[in-house]
């Protein structure tokens, strides 16, 4: 019985070998056919006969396909490229509890970046009627923020806002994947405990420098705005 499951649990593992080799073909093939987004695919004959492989094996890799987003089953046309949901994979392995300290820290230090990356963004598509509902937003909000104490609704809200104005629905997305990963690490205890209570630019004064600054005014207003979240990483 135990020389038969280790025969079995060989036969698995070439399996498995086999599939991840012929689905990074699949890739290759597509990719030299010059295949675009809703052109269809080869048969999974054409595929096993093009590969020798089984139609079995092509199936798996055919499943892989389907699962990253890359092809999808069409009516009349069998399978056809499609252009994969990227966040949509992204969402399902972007859970807090089951990151690993170091890229928990890594995406904290990500949501960073962009925050003070996207002014020229927001300066060049910005609309008075975006101040209008920026001011609403914070109307209930302290003129200085003592400590900069995260509160993720006020953030989604406001920062929120702030992707949609930049007009890169990409951006958006991959905001909404960080929010609940940078709450998680501000509260988990991986960055260093708050510093001396300082005075940071608030929500207003940020959309005080949109109404009346730049970009540079707002970079750095933005700097200082998210200052503790530095300092908890490098003092």
């Amino acid at each position: 019985m135990a020389i038969k499951a280790l025969i079995n649990n060989f036969k698995t593992v070439d399996t498995s070998s086999l599939v991840d080799k012929v689905e990074a073909k699949l890739v290759q093939l597509l990719q030299d056919r010059k295949l675009k987004v809703g052109d269809a695919i080869p048969k999974e004959i054409e595929l096993a006969e093009r590969l020798g492989v089984s139609r079995t094996v092509i199936r798996e890799a055919l499943l892989r396909l389907r699962v990253m987003g890359l092809i999808e089953s069409k009516k009349k046309k069998g399978s056809v490229i499609t252009s994969p949901d990227l966040f949509g994979v992204m969402s399902k392995s972007m859970n807090p509890h089951i990151l690993d300290q170091d890229t928990l820290k890594e995406m904290f230090e990500l949501r960073l970046v962009l925050e003070i990356g996207m002014a020229d963004f927001i300066f060049q598509r910005i609309t008075p009627a975006d101040i209008a509902e920026l001011r609403k937003i914070v109307a209930n909000e302290p003129d200085s923020a003592h400590m900069h104490l995260f509160n993720i609704e006020h953030e989604i809200k406001f920062h929120g806002k702030l992707y949609e104005i930049t007009g890169n629905s990409t951006m958006k997305k991959f905001q909404r994947l960080l929010l609940p990963v940078f709450d998680y690490v501000h509260h988990s205890g991986l960055l260093k405990k708050q510093l001396t209570p300082k005075k940071f630019v608030s929500h207003k004064g940020l959309v005080d420098i949109l109404e009346n600054g730049n970009p540079e005014m707002f970079r750095n207003g933005m700097r200082n705005h998210l200052a503790s979240h530095f300092s908890r990483l490098f003092d």
